[in-house]
């Protein structure tokens, strides 16, 4: 007699056990949930008067709407959006090309990566000072500061994209009897482009807070003026409201590459 038998099927809990494992493959409504539970917790927090520069949700929630619809936050961010581009303009471009540069020639990296290492790690805070001694406190001052912070971060991810790209696929693009420039543009840049799409994803982030800095410690324009404003007159709702709006612009702008780098370079991620 075959005492082996089949292991029972687990009850699977009914209509209850169905009805969490489609909950469980809604990721929209988990965030949606996360984010109603912070606003809950704002709003219970701020009409506990623990601190009276603190808000409610509710009145930083209207602050927002009433800079929306008077159209002060569109123009302040208007006016960040302009040095934050052309920052992020140069830094791509330079910083895409150095990361290159330094990934393929030794001489290179010896002479401009401690630089861009050492940029990385300065604070930017103190280095304030230097760029408006130098610059001024003009739009030529702002862009240098979104391109201390994000350039590093480019440079520095392409850089190691191309050092990572692995050396069989070189190696077969020689057995091929390949010259230099196709190793380069048909095998390691393809190779390293998702690392470097990363890095710029990366870069973009902290140039938006390289813009924020340089506007709260350089001159009061664009976001910082409305933060600067709004908390010397003790509107603390608006200053609130300014200050989530960034974390949200920063937030959705960074979900956004990173939706496109998955589009582009990460074909087994998509649908997740």
């Amino acid at each position: 007699m075959n005492r082996t038998q089949t292991a029972p099927a687990l009850p699977s809990g009914g209509p209850a056990g169905a009805a969490i494992a489609r909950f469980s493959s809604m990721p929209v409504l988990w965030r949606m949930l996360s984010l109603a539970l912070v606003f809950l917790a704002w709003e219970i927090a701020g009409r506990s008067n623990f601190n009276w520069a603190f808000p409610s949700f509710l009145e930083t929630f209207a602050a927002f709407m009433e800079m929306l619809l008077d159209g002060s936050l569109g123009a302040a961010y208007l006016r960040t959006i302009e040095p934050l581009i052309i920052g992020l303009a140069i830094s791509l471009g330079v910083g895409v090309a150095a990361g290159v540069a330094m990934g393929l020639r030794k001489d290179v990296e010896f002479l401009t990566l401690p630089l861009f290492i050492t940029a990385q790690a300065a604070p930017m805070a103190a280095l304030i000072p230097l760029i408006t001694f130098v610059y001024g406190i003009g739009l030529a001052s702002k862009v240098l500061a979104v391109c201390m912070l994000a350039m590093p971060v480019i440079t520095i991810n392409s850089y190691k994209a191309v050092r990572n790209v692995p050396a069989s696929l070189i190696d077969m693009s020689r057995a091929f009897m390949g010259t230099r420039w196709q190793q380069i543009t048909r095998i390691i840049l393809p190779a390293a482009s998702p690392m470097m799409f990363a890095g710029i994803r990366l870069g973009v982030a902290e140039g938006f807070s390289g813009v924020v800095l340089a506007e709260l410690l350089i001159t009061p324009t664009g976001i910082g003026d409305l933060i600067t404003f709004h908390r010397s007159v003790a509107n603390f709702g608006h200053m609130y409201a300014t200050i989530v709006s960034i974390v949200a612009f920063a937030v959705i702008t960074v979900s956004l590459l990173y939706r496109l780098e998955i589009s582009l370079f990460r074909p087994e991620k998509r649908g997740l």
